[in-house]
């Protein structure tokens, strides 16, 4: 069976830095950080005080507010950005089969906070006073399912959850849904909130985070002096359809999805595998799909955590799956400026990509100064790159060892 092509032609954003597209893109063209102390709760007694919140966020100002407030806020994240990528892309599902558009939208954790307010309320009040609503808003698939039902999509319609690789693996789902011909657009990505007393508690208790309170030092992916990730929150979204049917409405072709890689690592439950051969395989196999040879690849957007594990294991795996041409890419962390959005990252990540194919622009990874001896790559650091990008790589590695990568190009007919 021939595989179909599939085009990007939606692009939808909630982030630390910007609450839609364009503002983020703004904000990263001009290196603009996001974090800052945590305002969601009291941090008094927590080591960890900062985090990369998203800001100014109005829920009924993106979407009904009666049903807005039966979702907690990595649904209303999702649903946002969905939203803007949904009219972006110029759809209108009631001239659609709706059966042929699906949804994947993942998330790490779906909601801790309701977790948490539901123990509250039956130590406090017994079990008879738990919101009858609890379940259906704590649980991670609420995302893609609220999407389906304020979009009216009623094709596939999944959330896959692989950690801080959600994301990616949801976009890359989904172009493969279009490939085989399950479906003719699917709008894909992540979403996540969870900054909240047990989700930085439990990330701090595993000596993830950072415990610098510098926010202009505490994200820095690749630097000498990094020591663990800062947490954020948001989502991003995007319309994946087949090149034939986006060609027949006229829609503006953004980019082109043309490989996808998958694999585990049957190693460690949080650390990535020491060699990289994991993630390097998953580089491995999206460039082969594409039929690309390392050296076309111009641009990979890191999973870059600002861990010391995940940068130095990612660097190796570059290197294995890129050979000689891996001092010659230009990579990055996007990270450096929103911080992790867990299971949001992929699609955040796969964002700036096709941005960054759209202007020519590889941002600067803000806040690393310095590299350290095995990772001696070019990480953008000191400033942006302008060059033109064919070829970009978007790569995320999630807690149990999961490793996904994407490559996308820019669209020639």
């Amino acid at each position: 069976m021939m595989k179909r092509r599939v085009v990007v032609t939606g692009l939808g954003a909630v982030t630390p830095i910007g609450n839609t597209v364009e503002d983020f893109w703004a904000g990263i063209k001009e290196g603009k950080v996001g974090i800052g102390p945590i305002t969601k709760f009291d941090t008094s007694d927590y080591k960890v005080k900062i985090a990369a919140e998203v800001k100014d966020f109005v829920a009924k100002e993106r979407m009904d507010f009666k049903a807005a407030k039966r979702m907690e806020a990595f649904s209303q994240y999702a649903v946002a950005a969905s939203k803007e990528a949904y009219e972006d892309s110029g759809l209108d599902i009631e001239k659609e089969d709706p059966f042929r558009a699906g949804v994947i939208i993942g998330s790490g954790i779906g909601s801790l906070q309701q977790a948490e307010s539901s123990c509250e309320k039956i130590s406090t009040k017994g079990p008879g006073k738990v919101n009858p609503l609890m379940v259906p808003l704590m649980i991670s698939n609420m995302a893609a399912g609220n999407v389906s039902i304020q979009l009216g999509f009623r094709g596939k319609c999944t959330n896959v959850v692989t950690a801080c690789a959600s994301g990616t693996n949801c976009i890359g789902d989904a172009f493969r849904a279009i490939q085989y011909n399950d479906a003719d657009i699917m709008i894909a990505g992540g979403t996540e909130s969870a900054i909240c007393p047990t989700g930085v508690a439990g990330f701090t208790a595993l000596t993830a985070l950072s415990l610098n309170e510098d926010p202009m030092k505490a994200s820095r992916p690749f630097d000498k002096d990094r020591d663990g990730f800062v947490m954020g929150e948001g989502a991003g979204v995007v319309i994946l359809e087949e090149l034939e049917h986006a060609k027949a409405r006229g829609a503006k072709i953004y980019a082109e999805v043309v490989g996808y890689g998958s694999t585990g690592d049957a190693y460690h439950i949080t650390s990535p595998a020491e060699d990289g051969a994991g993630a390097a395989k998953a580089m491995e196999l999206a460039m082969e799909e594409a039929c690309v040879s390392p050296e076309q690849v111009e641009y990979i957007n890191a999973h870059g955590t600002s861990t010391h594990h995940n940068d130095l294991f990612e660097t190796r795996a570059i290197k294995r799956a890129f050979g000689e041409a891996a001092k010659d890419v230009v990579i990055n962390s996007t990270k450096s400026m929103i911080g992790h959005l867990l299971g949001a990252a992929g699609g955040v990540e796969f964002v700036t990509c096709v941005k960054s194919i759209q202007d020519g622009f590889i941002h600067q990874t803000i806040g690393s100064v310095e590299s350290e001896e095995e990772c001696d790559l070019n990480y953008a650091i000191g400033a942006p790159v302008e060059k033109p990008v064919e070829y970009a790589m978007s790569n995320s590695l999630g807690f149990g060892g999961h490793n996904a990568s994407l490559l996308i190009r820019k669209y020639e007919e």
